[in-house]
């Protein structure tokens, strides 16, 4: 009787079409921490009559390590200078742009990056810089304004600030602090950006941390952090009394998040599916207005800069002349993820 019935169960699944349990059903995506609405998540479910597992990650070191250990995925979310070593590794299977209705969508300056410059492999999710929030009623602006990323050693703000846990976002603060460029392969530079965040560390007290920042600035816990534009664009909507700054005689980190499809997807159509899902107009807007980092979707972002986020630097990415974008180099890997150890464990 249990086998008749195992059996009946099993033609059921089959002639109803129930198969999103199954690996033809299922999508997983992995991607950061706060990125994206839920809802969108939910539609693209519904849509396709398809599973989705999302997992998240804390920054790219963790992500990479996570796939170094086998896991698998269909759909990754890296950073600029990750999917360039993932290119180079060869991780990742070509786009077929053919595929994508709404790929003409998206912004031309978002187009033809360094790390992928015909787009071959990666289809851009969100776009920004990296800047200075604080509380504009306990930090004073004109302090930020003159000292810019050497504000984050200015004793009057001692025990104040926080910082990303992040080797390579700190070095690119004090590379560019120093007058460097933040992809600088020179030791003896390198080296002096570690002196810069050892000092920092030694003199500010301040606090590494990841995502709890961006809930800890809103309720003025401290008064000054590290920030990716995204973040500051939600904290400031939550908190009037804060500000973000990029400095302009400095310059900072640009960069771009960008849909990827690993070699060894299970999935590939369902993948392509969900990058066309999340470029669509509608789709965009709700994670744009859920998670506040800066759609590469033309329509979109100029809809947010004419309504929700008109008047909010932090949505429109910097274009300053000493801006970089991340590169990758194998041999700064180990020896940045070396020194960050060394500074935290001062």
């Amino acid at each position: 009787m249990k086998k008749l019935i195992f059996s009946m169960l099993a033609l059921l699944l089959i002639v109803t079409g129930c198969s999103s349990t199954g690996a033809e059903g299922t999508l997983k995506v992995y991607s950061w921490g706060e990125y994206i609405d839920p809802d969108s998540i939910t539609a693209f479910e519904e849509e396709y009559d398809v599973r989705v597992i999302y997992d998240l990650f804390a920054s790219n070191e963790e992500m990479y390590t996570k796939l170094a250990s086998g896991e698998r995925y269909d759909v990754i979310v890296p950073s600029d200078y990750m999917i360039q070593r993932l290119i180079e590794e060869d991780q990742l299977q070509p786009i077929d742009v053919s595929l994508l209705e709404n790929f003409a969508s998206i912004k031309s300056d978002n187009l033809g990056k360094d790390f992928d410059p015909n787009n071959e492999y990666s289809v851009p999710y969100f776009v920004g810089d990296v800047g200075i929030i604080y509380n504009t009623e306990k930090v004073d602006s004109a302090d930020v304004e003159r000292l810019g990323w050497e504000v984050l050693r200015f004793d009057k703000y001692k025990d104040r600030i926080f910082m990303y846990d992040s080797e390579r976002d700190s070095f690119m603060v004090a590379l560019k602090a120093l007058g460097y460029s933040a992809n600088t392969t020179d030791e003896n530079e390198i080296n002096e950006a570690y002196q810069w965040l050892s000092e920092l560390d030694n003199t500010m007290s301040p606090v590494y941390a990841g995502d709890e920042i961006i809930d800890q600035l809103i309720n003025e816990s401290k008064d000054i952090a590290v920030m990716y534009s995204g973040d500051a664009t939600y904290m400031m909507s939550e908190n009037e009394s804060l500000a973000y700054y990029v400095p302009e005689s400095q310059g900072t980190n640009v960069w771009q998040d960008a849909m990827v499809i690993m070699k060894n997807s299970e999935n590939s159509d369902l993948a392509h599916k969900w990058m066309d899902f999340m470029l669509r107009g509608e789709i965009a807007t709700m994670n744009t207005l859920y998670v506040g980092y800066t759609s590469p979707v033309e329509s979109v972002y100029e809809a947010m800069v004419a309504g929700d986020y008109n008047g909010l630097e932090s949505y429109t990415p910097s274009n300053y002349a000493k801006n970089e974008e991340f590169h990758y180099n194998k041999h700064n890997v180990e020896i940045l993820s070396d020194l960050w150890f060394r500074v935290k464990a001062e």
